[in-house]
């Protein structure tokens, strides 16, 4: 194992790195606080990770309790740990005649098949037609369709001796009681599930409902850093719910009026003036510098992912949450018009990637939630941001906020601003009054 300083390490989310094959990673640990419970510490850490490690197979164990992965076992173990026959169950193992690939072993109709998982540039492969960055994206693959396999993926094989995570969740008081849980309606929709507005014991919350068995448990991971954040900025977890068959219920604060972009169309120039766009403005980087304090990179910050309340506070919320574990790796699927240069060109996360996405809201926010770079083709976008274009500043943008605009989309990521100068900047705008 090699470490590097933490100067040198950019920060991913654990998600995207979990299961991928021999490289280095840079990645997010989530540990039991304490030997405790899912409070969780973040630590930065960088090393190589070889394929099959036991270092790899201890993180497996840590933030995917209910994990599909077996590790170093034979075909005949994993065809006893396959009994009796479900046609859909399923597991993942070292592959024991190809050291560095895996095996995903898989009942059906009385017996088990066994699929190599090939190694190849990178990228893993079952029929060398579809490759995979990590083996939770091949995974999450084949739950969704057979695709050539015997059947559909539908049930993971909990790997023996690990813990419940409901049991985790229960330990470290972040376990609610489902029959207190009542589903109103829904409010929206994502890839994995839906989201519903709900009533806990009084309180109105909103629940994300995952309700594939796979997918539920790269969440785990994701609900459990949660765990750890706290802010007034942060859309807050209140707590999670691990049912037997796989599905999962992640019980966040109800943010009653919406995304910010949505808020800001419907209300326009009319409405909102420019102390309430700063307000905003200041709530974002609040919280973005929170996250920046605890080593956390978001990724995806725009003005669709903050949420307004009630009482017109902006908060950060989908920390990867809602979002498929391995789309960030995936270039085609970046939201190109928020993301950094670096990120796209390289697929090097930071801090300061998120720092140039904050750009990109400011000008949303001040352009009453226009889409960025009107006019220009998507094709095009990239190409003229590396040449150093700039979006012009928003009508009725004060000059000293799209100074700060600027400053965020600095080519060069060391000479961006921290999020700890944007606020100070952004304070002092306020206290002169600057922004009218």
């Amino acid at each position: 194992m090699q470490l590097f300083t933490e100067r040198e390490v950019p920060m991913v989310p654990i998600s995207n790195i979990l299961f991928s094959c021999s490289a280095y990673f840079s990645f997010l640990i989530v540990s039991p606080h304490q030997l405790g419970g899912w409070g969780c510490r973040v630590f930065n850490v960088k090393f190589w990770l070889s394929a099959g490690s036991r270092l790899l197979r201890l993180i497996s164990a840590l933030l995917f309790p209910s994990s599909w992965f077996h590790g170093k076992i034979t075909r005949e173990q994993a065809e006893r740990l396959l009994y009796p026959p479900e046609t859909g169950l399923f597991l993942v193992r070292e592959s024991t005649n190809y050291p560095g690939d895996y095996t995903l072993c898989v009942s059906c109709d009385g017996k088990v098949e066994h699929y190599r998982i090939i190694y190849h540039n990178g990228k893993l492969t079952i029929d060398e037609e579809e490759y995979f960055e990590n083996l939770m994206q091949l995974v999450e693959h084949y739950t969704k369709d057979a695709d050539g396999l015997c059947t559909r993926l539908i049930k993971p094989k909990l790997m023996e001796g690990t813990v419940a995570a409901q049991d985790e969740f229960s330990r470290s008081g972040w376990a609610l009681n489902r029959k207190e849980l009542k589903l109103l309606q829904t409010i929206g929709k994502g890839e994995f599930g839906d989201v519903i507005l709900g009533d806990y014991r009084g309180t109105r919350v909103a629940v994300k409902c995952i309700k594939n068995d796979a997918t539920a448990q790269a969440f785990i991971a994701e609900a459990s850093v949660m765990t750890q954040l706290r802010h007034n900025n942060l859309v807050q977890l209140l707590g999670v719910i691990v049912e037997e068959r796989g599905s999962l219920y992640i019980v966040t604060e109800y943010m009653a009026k919406g995304s910010l972009v949505d808020y800001l169309r419907s209300r326009g120039r009319s409405v909102l003036g420019g102390d309430c766009l700063l307000k905003f403005s200041l709530d974002v980087c609040d919280a973005m510098e929170y996250l920046e304090a605890n080593n956390f990179v978001h990724r995806d910050l725009a003005a669709r992912n903050v949420l307004v309340s009630d009482d017109n506070i902006a908060k950060v919320s989908d920390f990867g949450l809602t979002k498929e574990a391995s789309s960030i790796q995936d270039t085609a699927k970046l939201p190109v018009k928020w993301t950094s240069p670096e990120a796209l060109r390289e697929k090097r996360f930071s801090t300061k990637s998120d720092v140039w996405s904050y750009g990109i809201l400011l000008w949303e926010i001040y352009s009453f939630g226009r889409v960025p770079y009107p006019r220009i083709p998507l094709k095009d976008v990239v190409p003229r941001v590396e040449k150093g274009y700039k979006m012009d500043a928003p009508d009725g943008c004060p000059p000293v906020v799209y100074d700060l605009m600027k400053q965020c989309w600095t080519l060069d990521a060391a000479m961006r601003p921290s999020f700890r100068m944007l606020r100070e900047k952004l304070q002092h705008i306020r206290a002169k009054e600057l922004y009218l």
